[in-house]
């Protein structure tokens, strides 16, 4: 009976086995291009004839693809790849396999004769790792511009500090695939309207080595690519304007695009004293490039964070602004594609600050600054992108760009340090100087795909060259608590030049159909140079003519490394595994000739692990954690040892005997968009510890000192760099955002938790410095039409700063701001224009807690055809309450900080807006470089991994 029952059993479940395979028919086929070379990671879409989504898959290395399917139905298959065309079939199953044979992939646009395909248009959809958002379905007015559309979008946000995504500030822009201004975020999304753009693609960029062999080498940027409109990116576009306004106020400036198939030209321009600029500040002379910034800034809109070597934050104070820009990209012939640009800016800039450091000492140490600046800014930016497709196997890829900028700046420093609120010295120093320098940087790639599907070999060759010159005087009078009077007179000259080339060869091999190693080399060999000369005032001979020898300096040094690299990745279906590790040895060298002759010489050797997973649980839902350890040397300021007396309350030296030091940073990932509810949520985690921290070490001088044959009075502070351990950072940040239909908006909500833990010592003492900050927001941005737009807002940070050893330095301080927009059109074209911004400040310094409005409006009106003319009215800071505020915090103090801001104003303006557009090709994207990151084996000659700008989509699990 038992026998019979098993064997009824068995029967039944093979007999189900057996229906369940009879049901399901298998669909096979390849995908290629033109050229018959395969496309692996190419999507298939497969519908049902109702156009709803059934499953999708992606193809194999060799271009192959097979599906599973239930029997006696219709399906229609879409054939996706970033950069090509997509194809459709039709196809009715029965209950053999079914092969479709090889699909081609063309370039070109084509008209699908196979099949209507008719959907509703929906919010975006998520293509692999690339988030595409359809422009079509978030309303702005007829005169918005890309960013009014882009901070529409779910996860995206945009302020002083930047075009953000998910929290992650955006590093580059694209517009149809291709740059625009360069490395330039603001200048293609402050300047092209809201009305051509078709589609808006969110991904991270690898460098274009890495997008070619598929491994990640932490060199990735946040990249948004602008689609253009069929039929409007074609023809002529733009704006041009012009204000006047009281207290000789004016705002002019012109925005003109001609978009004519492959060939783009833009031409920006720009005059005004109002702070307004549609791109991004370029300064390189301010710039001294330091290792192991120790610090973080937050403050109201306007505040300026802390130099870098193209420092692209907007400036305090009041600047006026001329600036002139070109773009150009085309593609010559069916090989060579290009793209450039040229940007020339002047301003000048009137700002004055008011700052007060709290330092973390036991004698409750105070310094208090105010100083009023004028600075004169020329810059010329130039950027070149030439792309020679030579055939299948070969490509090269050269991208120079060049910076050059002559700076003057002229100061007045008044300024006090305190210990226990009593004066111990003052000073009142005027700076005079003059900067001019240059920055060149080249890339030459070449690529070789061999004819074995995932062998691949390239080169690239990355040289720099940097040259600074500084001429500048400055005469001090400073005042010490006995009442002494000293002061100094001064003229100085530096000089600067940093060479570098460092060549990187990687070849990569396929061990299977899933796996791939890549074997890497690369060399580098950095050289630099720093002099300084000091002359001290002659006052018999009324001239600089006596050489002070303590405050000039001779000095170069040269950083050479070899480092080899093995990697193993590992791909299939929904994962994306890659780990590897590179061995490098390294040695920093140093020679000073004057005034004491001294060497260094360091060597290193470390072992740099990385490790990559992406792992794609849905289509919405995606996990990628990726870990790496770098180094990085300090810089020449930082090894130079010379002392900085330019600020007599604030003098600073170098220290030679700087170690590199040693990152391991970690970075979670975790969320998606879903297309079908609109709703985009993602969690983000970042953890960095570092060894041999490149701190500061503060000294409170409390008696006459001489340092470095120079003499120093007391009460001045002594700041020198080194290396300590025990650095480590970690933030948590969330978003989620979705529609709010029943008032036709979007809502979007973030939060987070930042912890800093970072040493340094003062008087002798080694202090932790533990900074605690939380911080939140909510965005509502509407939707309903193209003629009411409004956006309400929210955000609030709150601060604790905890001290190991000098806990009576222990603070907290809450800030928030909230705002509020609207643009109305009403009434035969009339337009209101309104924002509303409330800013507080609590638990600064005395003197620095602010709690004020800014209130914007103008009313204007549209006339002539199509509304091309406006003429309006604006008030600015209507309550004459503007000001920027703010709490720096580094390891050593806590800084509160005002300077200069813009106060009320009127003005009027008159806007001619220019639409002349002709019927135009879907645009086509003929930068397979500036595609999502994860390219596995190369597909056709030079193809894309499918997805990033384009509309492809990416295989599942194929993360960057």
């Amino acid at each position: 009976m038992l026998f019979r029952l098993k064997y009824r059993l068995l029967f039944v479940f093979n007999f189900l086995i057996l229906l369940s395979a009879q049901s399901q028919v298998t669909v096979t086929g390849s995908v290629l291009d033109k050229t018959g070379s395969t496309l692996p990671g190419a999507t298939i879409k497969v519908m049902g004839k109702d156009s709803s989504f059934i499953t999708g898959v992606s193809t194999e290395v060799d271009g192959s693809f097979s599906v599973s399917l239930p029997a006696g139905q219709t399906y229609i298959f879409r054939f996706i790849y970033l950069g090509y065309a997509d194809q459709f079939k039709k196809t009715l199953l029965g209950d053999q396999p079914v092969s479709l044979g090889k699909i081609t992939l063309r370039e070109t646009a084509q008209t699908l004769s196979e099949v209507e395909v008719k959907t509703t248009q929906v919010r975006g959809e998520q293509r692999g790792d690339t988030t595409a958002f359809n422009a079509g379905a978030f309303k702005t007015n007829p005169d918005a511009t890309a960013e009014d559309l882009i901070k529409k979008m779910p996860g995206i946000t945009s302020d002083n500090n930047g075009l953000k995504v998910n929290g992650e500030t955006v590093q580059k822009v694209l517009v149809d695939g291709k740059p625009f201004f360069g490395d330039d975020p603001n200048a293609a999304i402050k300047n092209l309207p809201a009305e051509i753009i078709d589609k808006v693609e969110v991904f991270d960029k690898m460098s274009d080595q890495a997008q070619f062999t598929g491994f990640n080498d932490g060199d990735q940027q946040k990249t948004i690519n602008i689609v253009t409109k069929k039929g409007k990116n074609v023809g002529q576009f733009g704006k041009a304007y012009g204000g006047y306004g009281t207290d000789d106020h004016y705002n002019a400036g012109a925005t003109l695009n001609s978009f004519k198939d492959k060939q783009r030209i833009s031409v920006l321009l720009l005059s005004n004293n109002i702070n307004q600029q549609n791109f991004s500040l370029s300064d390189i002379t301010g710039a001294m490039g330091s290792s192991g910034s120790n610090g973080s800034r937050t403050g109201a809109p306007g505040g300026a964070g802390g130099a870098s070597s193209l420092l692209t934050t907007p400036q305090n104070g009041i600047t006026a602004t001329q600036s002139a820009g070109l773009n150009y990209s085309d593609q010559w012939g069916k090989k060579i594609t290009v793209s450039g640009s040229y940007f020339f800016n002047y301003s000048d800039n009137k700002n004055s600050s008011s700052n007060r450091r709290n330092y973390y000492t036991d004698n409750h140490l105070v310094n208090d600054q105010t100083t009023t600046t004028e600075t004169f800014n020329h810059n010329h930016r130039l950027n070149f992108r030439f792309e020679y497709n030579i055939d299948s196997a070969n490509k090269l890829t050269l991208v120079p760009s060049l910076n050059y900028q002559s700076n003057t700046s002229n100061s007045l420093l008044l300024g006090s340090n305190s210990i226990l609120d009593a004066v111990v010295k003052s000073t009142n120093t005027r700076s005079d100087i003059l900067n001019n320098g240059y920055d060149f940087i080249n890339s030459i790639l070449y690529q070789h795909k061999f004819k074995k599907v995932g062998r691949t070999i390239s080169l690239n060759i990355s040289t720099q060259l940097s040259e600074r010159n500084n001429d500048g005087s400055y005469d001090s009078h400073n005042v010490d608590n006995d009442t002494s009077v000293t002061s100094l007179d001064q003229h100085f000259k530096t000089y600067g030049n940093t060479k570098k080339i460092a060549p990187n060869l990687i070849y990569t091999e396929p061990l299977g159909k899933f796996t791939q190693v890549q074997l890497s080399y690369n060399p580098s060999y950095t050289s630099g140079q720093s002099n300084k000369t000091t002359d001290d005032f002659n006052p018999v001979a009324m001239t600089y003519d006596n050489f002070n020898a303590t405050l000039s300096n001779k000095y170069e040094n040269v950083y050479t490394t070899q480092r080899g690299g093995l990697g193993y990745k590992y791909r299939k279906n929904k994962m994306n595994l890659s780990f590897g590790a590179d061995a490098q040895s390294s040695v920093l060298t140093g020679n000073q000739t004057f005034p004491v002759p001294f060497n260094i010489n360091h060597s290193f050797q470390n072992i740099l692990p990385n490790a990559m997973l992406n792992y794609r649980f849905s289509k919405i839902k995606n996990l990628r954690v990726y870990y790496r350890a770098t180094t990085n040397i300090p810089s020449l300021t930082q090894l130079q040892n010379v002392l900085n007396i330019s600020n007599p309350l604030q003098i600073s030296t170098g220290n030679q005997g700087l170690k590199q030091t040693f990152e391991n940073n970690l970075n979670i990932r975790f969320g998606g968009f879903n297309p079908k509810t609109s709703r985009n949520a993602m969690l983000f985690i970042n953890a960095n510890y570092t060894n041999n921290y490149i701190s500061n070490a503060t000294y409170i001088l409390n008696r006459d000192s001489t340092i470095q044959n120079y003499k120093v009075k007391a009460g001045s502070q002594l700041t020198k760099p080194l290396n300590l351990n025990g650095y480590y950072y970690a933030r948590g940040f969330f978003v989620y955002g979705f529609p709010l239909a029943a008032i036709k908006s979007n809502l979007n909500f973030n939060g987070g938790l930042t912890y800093n833990h970072t040493p340094s010592l003062i008087n002798g003492s080694l202090n932790y410095s533990n900074s605690y900050v939380t911080n939140g927001g909510v965005f509502i941005g509407s939707n309903m039409s193209e003629k009411v737009d409004f956006s309400v807002g929210y955000s609030a940070g709150y601060t604790i700063i905890k001290n190991s050893v000098q806990k009576q330095s222990d603070n907290s301080y809450f800030n928030h701001t909230a705002t509020f927009k609207l643009n109305w059109i009403f009434w035969k074209g009339f337009v209101l224009n309104t924002d509303l911004t409330h800013t507080l400040y609590n638990g600064l310094s005395q003197s620095y807690n602010q709690d004020y409005f800014l209130w914007n409006a103008y009313i204007g009106y549209k006339f002539l055809k199509n509304k091309a003319l406006e003429a309006k009215v604006t008030v600015f800071d209507i309550l004459n309450q503007n000001r920027s505020i703010g709490r720096n915090v580094t390891g050593q103090y806590t800084e509160d900080y005002y300077t200069t801001v813009l106060k009320r104003y009127g003005m009027f303006t008159i806007t001619y807006t220019i639409r002349n557009f002709k019927n135009g090709s879907a645009p086509k994207q003929d930068e397979p470089q500036n595609q999502m990151p994860g390219r596995p084996f190369g597909p056709g000659p030079f193809g894309p991994p499918g997805g990033g700008p384009g509309g492809g989509m990416r295989p599942p699990g194929d993360g960057g």
